[in-house]
């Protein structure tokens, strides 16, 4: 039986005087909870606030991921992979295809994420280093108005992400990622909500100062390596087993340093995992029951703030 679908839902705030559309998107994992907690606070703050242009807000990109409660549609798709998706296909291609057509109508995006159910990730903005310089600093700009520690330029080649539309269309586009695991942490709510409403700042689009802080506090590394943003490639388990962790989200952890432990409580044996390469731990893997190949964490290749360009392969 084919799947009752739906049209993806979305606010429309318009201020009544010509400006940019800016599209602000969360729950394209069902997982991700801060996210739409935040768009629901920023469409009651935004009404009637807006100096020039519009905002779009989407709480829930992918619904039937949310009614899943998991990163993946109930066709078992991850909308980040497959968009621009397809208006004939399943849930999750038809909720790709009705996104992606609202990120190309944009003049810029940003797209909200935490670790989910799996992961914590310490706060950063990111964005593709778009081919065009000109688009590139616009989202440099975009990612600073954040305000949030890291800042993380990645390889702008890879394909299926709302912002390899984004880049395909020459819309500025970063995406945001923040905490992860059980419970809600409102710190990340709040600090979602109030970099938005910075950016609209910066945009001139809310007549209020931008709220800014020393560039010598961020940790800042645009990465040309091939595939250097895809999280799930990094630290692979060794083993299958409960993995324990003894490495804190934002610390400095050198290349060989213990990162922590699998132990596999069939056998009893135990496995020890070790940092891959020197740098700021920023990813932690918070499900315990792993499996062999699973991502246990991340480091990002830089020691002290700062921008720290990576060339090579």
């Amino acid at each position: 039986m084919q799947e009752d679908i739906h049209s993806i839902k979305k606010k429309h705030i318009k201020s009544g005087i010509d400006g940019p559309n800016v599209l602000l998107t969360a729950g394209v994992h069902g997982d991700e909870y801060e996210p739409m907690l935040a768009t629901l606070d920023l469409v009651e703050e935004l009404a009637g606030n807006l100096a020039n242009g519009s905002v779009t807000i989407v709480t829930i990109v992918n619904e039937s991921a949310y009614l899943a409660s998991t990163r993946y549609g109930s066709d078992g798709l991850d909308l980040a992979r497959i968009c621009p998706g397809n208006l004939e296909g399943t849930v999750s291609e038809i909720a790709a295809s009705q996104i992606s057509e609202l990120i190309r109508e944009a003049d810029y995006f940003v797209d909200m994420h935490t670790g989910g159910a799996t992961y914590d990730i310490a706060p950063l903005a990111g964005y593709m280093l778009h081919p065009s310089s000109e688009i590139l600093e616009k989202q440099r700009q975009m990612a600073l108005a954040y305000n949030l520690p890291i800042i993380w330029g990645t390889d702008y080649s890879p394909n299926g992400r709302t912002l390899s539309v984004a880049r395909d269309a020459d819309v500025p586009a970063i995406y945001l990622e923040y905490g992860g695991g059980s419970g809600i942490r409102e710190e990340v709510v709040k600090a979602y909500k109030d970099g938005f409403l910075n950016l609209l700042k910066s945009l001139c689009m809310i007549e209020q100062a931008i709220e800014s802080q020393s560039m010598e506090k961020y940790y800042w590394v645009e990465d040309h390596r091939m595939e250097s943003g895809y999280l799930q490639g990094k630290m692979p388990s060794p083993a299958d087993g409960i993995f324990i962790s003894e490495i804190k989200l934002g610390e400095i952890v050198k290349k060989g340093q213990r990162w922590g432990k699998i132990v596999d409580p069939l056998n009893g044996h135990s496995v020890d995992v070790y940092a891959d390469i020197s740098g700021l731990a920023f990813l932690e893997r918070v499900l315990i029951n792993v499996k062999k190949g699973d991502t246990l964490g991340g480091i990002l290749p830089i020691e002290k703030p700062g921008l720290k360009v990576v060339w090579g392969n």
